[in-house]
């Protein structure tokens, strides 16, 4: 049966299991979007294209499916940008779908229009360096050609973002609806096996040390060894640190965690490694400037060091390993399991727990009770700094730093996403600066009945900015300082709950009446700009 591009590509979204659609429409890609009016794939109206691709990754990150964004030609398409490198650094699944102008008009100067051609301009060169694939289609006669390969990348291990742009008169042409049937919607890569001998070394490397730590890095979240990995510091008293996406692994309360490694935590996780640690099993994690304190070689001197990675780029790629398995991080765990079946427990050393700070006192405090009162939860971080240290995370309360980019202004659409996906008590943390980049998509989620918490600091700053200026450029300080709207009133306006919090006292009121787990709520945390955090940077 014959269709229109328009249906097919609606047919291949529901087919790769896409559950909705952020995004705006516009004039060049209503076609698709009058298609979807009878689809089973929702369709989110955003207030901004970026909020559209940051929405798409929250989702993607939280269910580790293929998301979605879709917009019009031109504006529509360059809106995007940074969602797309954030889902390009991040390795998201994300499908864009943009529009385009008939190919008739290409070259003759046409409205929006983005082809590349007569000096328009050039949507390919504009996504190429931050899409693992990306095609305007201007016939229909490779369509096959170009879905495959979408589908491919977005099911592979390594995903990232495919961009496929639709001239207005190609998606109304017709074609044969049996095309998808010669695609492939299911991953069917096998595991990358490592061999069963490299895992045995990496079981003799383990007996033979002392006081084995492991830093387990996102990587174990995409292989879903968080059993394994629990299973094994339970049984062998191994230590487990984790990198700030891998943050949650293990339930940070657990006597074997020893914290998040990276330069804006307390640094504890980084002192039990450098004092204490004689082997270093490094499990998914890319040992990235944050995770290494800007590669500090003592993490690594007077030890052995391990790297499991089902991701060659990432293996040795900043630091030289005694033992390199390329391989499925749950299969390796498997089988090392196996090989330590028989070896017992180490008495681990004993950890002392860093001081949290008076003047953290407030937030420390609302962390706490948000995994003391809530049972799970989502947490989406533009802040990432406070809640590295304060927020004791578990595979229960799923933690989902601002890393791709590192993009302010995430949080927010990021856990609207993840919110739409997953009906779990969502958060997103956020600066006063970074809240007021994205605080129109709120409205997305009142439109929506998307329940949310931002829990946003108000401190009048861009205090990353301010704090630099203090440590490294003499208190000269010049574009970080800002004037505040009335919150409680833009609250109101928005037809939202606000909350104030200023104490300890104020944190306990929040939980004892705000509804954290169905309602909508700006929560206001009062902060002096002149307070900042105690590491420093470099720059």
């Amino acid at each position: 049966m014959q269709i229109t591009v328009a249906a097919l590509i609606v047919r291949f979204m529901e087919r790769l299991g896409i559950a909705r659609a952020y995004g705006m429409p516009g004039s060049h890609i209503l076609p698709v979007y009058d298609q979807l009016y009878d689809s089973p794939i929702k369709t989110v109206l955003v207030k901004h294209e970026q909020g559209a691709a940051f929405m798409a990754c929250g989702e993607a990150r939280a269910t580790g499916s293929i998301a979605a964004c879709i917009t019009t030609a031109g504006p529509g398409a360059t809106n995007l940008v940074t969602g797309i490198a954030n889902a390009y650094a991040d390795k998201l699944p994300i499908l864009i779908i943009t529009g385009e102008t008939s190919t008739s008009i290409f070259g003759k100067g046409g409205l929006q229009e983005s082809s590349g051609e007569g000096g328009s301009i050039d949507q390919t060169d504009l996504f190429r360096g931050i899409t693992r694939y990306h095609k305007i289609v201007e016939r229909t006669d490779y369509l096959l050609q170009v879905l495959r390969q979408a589908s491919r990348i977005l099911l592979s291990p390594n995903a990232g973002p495919v961009l496929l742009s639709f001239p207005y008169n190609i998606q109304k042409e017709l074609i044969e609806e049996s095309l998808l049937d010669d695609i492939r919607f299911a991953t069917d890569a096998p595991r990358i096996c490592n061999s069963f001998a490299a895992t045995e070394e990496m079981g003799r490397m383990i007996r033979e040390a002392r006081h084995p730590v492991i830093v387990a890095g996102h990587g174990c979240f995409i292989a879903g060894a968080q059993d394994m990995l629990q299973k094994l510091g339970e049984r062998h008293a191994i230590r487990v640190a984790t990198s700030l996406k891998g943050k949650g692994l293990i339930a940070e309360n657990d006597p074997r965690a020893i914290g998040c490694l990276g330069v804006t935590s307390d640094g504890s996780a980084y002192r039990h490694i450098v004092d204490h640690a004689d082997l270093m099993i490094v499990l998914g994690a890319g040992f990235n400037e944050r995770t290494s304190y800007l590669w500090d070689p003592r993490l690594m001197a007077n030890k052995r060091v391990i790297q499991v990675d089902h991701d060659a780029t990432q293996l040795e790629k900043v630091f030289k390993a005694d033992l390199v398995i390329h391989g499925d991080i749950r299969a390796v765990l498997e089988d090392l399991l196996i090989c330590l079946s028989d070896f017992p427990a180490p008495a681990p050393p004993t950890l002392t727990a860093p001081e949290v700070k008076p003047r953290f006192t407030a937030i420390a405090h609302l962390f706490e009770r948000l995994i003391e009162r809530l049972p799970e939860a989502m947490v989406f971080d533009d802040n990432i700094i406070l809640a590295q240290t304060y927020l004791k995370a578990s595979p229960q309360h799923r933690y989902f730093p601002n890393s791709g980019v590192s993009s302010l202004g995430h949080a927010i659409p990021a856990a609207i996403g993840a919110r739409c996906a997953i009906a779990t008590p969502t958060f997103a943390v956020t600066g006063d600066g970074g809240f007021q980049m994205a605080c129109m998509e709120l409205m997305t989620a009142v439109n929506y009945k998307i329940p949310l918490n931002v829990v946003m600091i108000n401190n009048g700053t861009l205090g990353l900015i301010r704090k630099n200026q203090y440590q490294l450029y003499q208190e000269r300080y010049i574009d970080c300082d800002f004037q505040n709207p009335d919150y409680a009133l833009l609250a109101q306006s928005f037809g939202i709950a606000h909350w104030r919090v200023e104490t300890p006292a104020d944190v306990d009121a929040l939980f004892e009446h705000a509804d954290l787990k169905d309602g909508i709520n700006l929560i206001e945390v009062m902060w002096d700009k002149n307070v900042f955090p105690a590491y420093k940077s470099d720059r």
